[in-house]
């Protein structure tokens, strides 16, 4: 028969030894499984935490972690990155903020905490117009955020180009701001709805249509010719000098930039009637020459010259004047002979006429001889000469 005691013991010490087999093979487990853990630092919108993970990647970990992630929300490093030991993991969580960026309204998500890091985020100079101040936090944000940025435009208005730099977003706006006012009749380039943008230009045409301008213009005098037998034919006198006369026309005249671009005649009338200029015509017969005086004698003969034959007065007349006796040329000498005024009066010839060429032909042969008489033919050297005279 067995020992009984010794049974017991021995089944006592194999159920012991079974025990302590199980524990230390599960305690070799978990010390394989810490050995191959990792220690991550996680930061959760601010909050940081320390995480045991066997994850590989950023993703994989935060998966674990049981962070879940939206497609805005920025990682730190990047979701495919693989993470270290002891690495740092940050997740900024992604809001979305109301913008109205000049003019045009639209939720924009983002990760940025502050209103300036929104302004850099959108690539916005600090120069643009917000309504909210830049150290703002958005997390603080519940109404829409207004954005005006910095505008260069162009302005030209009745003629004059100006280039200014504006935060306005509608053209009328843009307007008032310059001080600019629109008339009923202007004719601007772009609609008044449009939206200022950077480089916009715009034209604006001053236009007026109810303007006058009165003008003088002269009316021109008429002549009227009357016969007069004191005169000898061919002779012209004026007896009345002529006066134009005025006339005032008023037109309404259509302007675009100051510049007359149409007029329309609204009234005409004569504020000054001209004066008829009179001219007497002669009509009384021009009178018989005198015969042609005798040769001089050989002592009033020119030295080396031979005496005068025939119409010889006629020959000097066409050489002097074209044959003309009642030229008056303008040049101090008058007639067919071309006296000077002095030599006519010297000579006589005032008891015809006060000038020669109101006097007949043959007054001006007789005042010629007498002139002849003393001097010779050297009163007419050139054409005395031409015609052998001297």
């Amino acid at each position: 028969m067995g020992d009984p005691v010794g049974k017991r013991v021995r089944r006592h010490w194999l159920k012991r030894t079974g025990q302590t087999v199980v524990m230390i093979s599960l305690v070799s487990g978990l010390v394989a499984f810490v050995g191959n853990g990792k220690q991550v630092e996680l930061t959760v919108e601010g909050r940081t935490s320390a995480v045991q993970t066997y994850g590989g990647t950023v993703e994989e970990i935060l998966a674990k972690a049981g962070v879940p992630l939206g497609p805005h929300d920025a990682v730190i490093p990047a979701r495919t990155a693989e993470v270290p030991d002891g690495a740092a993991i940050e997740v900024r969580r992604a809001q979305e903020i109301d913008l109205v960026l000049d003019g045009v309204r639209s939720t924009h998500p983002t990760t940025a905490r502050t209103v300036a890091d929104l302004l850099a985020e959108l690539g916005l100079a600090r120069t643009a117009e917000v309504s909210l101040p830049p150290a703002t936090a958005l997390s603080a944000v519940d109404s829409a955020i207004t954005i005006r940025t910095q505008k260069r435009v162009t302005l030209t208005v009745g003629g004059t180009t100006s280039v200014r730099t504006t935060s306005s977003v509608w053209l009328p706006e843009l307007l008032a701001e310059a001080g600019i006012a629109l008339g009923a009749e202007d004719r601007i380039s772009v609609p008044a709805s449009t939206a200022v943008i950077d480089g916009l230009g715009v034209k604006i045409t001053r236009i007026t249509s109810k303007a006058t301008r009165t003008l003088t213009e002269p009316i021109a005098f008429p002549s009227v010719e009357t016969e007069d037998p004191g005169l000898r034919r061919g002779e012209r006198k004026v007896t009345v000098e002529g006066i134009d006369g005025e006339r005032t026309s008023v037109y309404a005249v259509r302007l675009e930039d100051g510049r007359e671009v149409s007029r329309r005649l609204l009234s005409r009338k004569v504020t000054r009637e001209p004066v008829s200029e009179e001219i007497a015509v002669g009509t009384r017969p021009a009178a018989k020459p005198r015969p042609t005086p005798a040769p001089a004698k050989e002592r009033d003969r020119p030295a080396g010259g031979p005496a005068p034959q025939g119409n010889v007065w006629a020959a000097l007349a066409d050489c002097e004047s074209g044959g003309n006796w009642s030229i008056s040329s303008g040049n101090g000498y008058y007639g067919g002979l071309q006296f000077s005024r002095s030599s006519w009066l010297g000579a006589g010839g005032g008891k015809y006429a006060p000038l020669p060429h109101l006097a007949s032909p043959a007054e001006q042969i007789a005042t010629a001889e007498v002139l002849k008489g003393n001097g010779g033919w050297g009163h007419w050297p050139s054409c005395a000469s031409k015609l052998g005279l001297r």
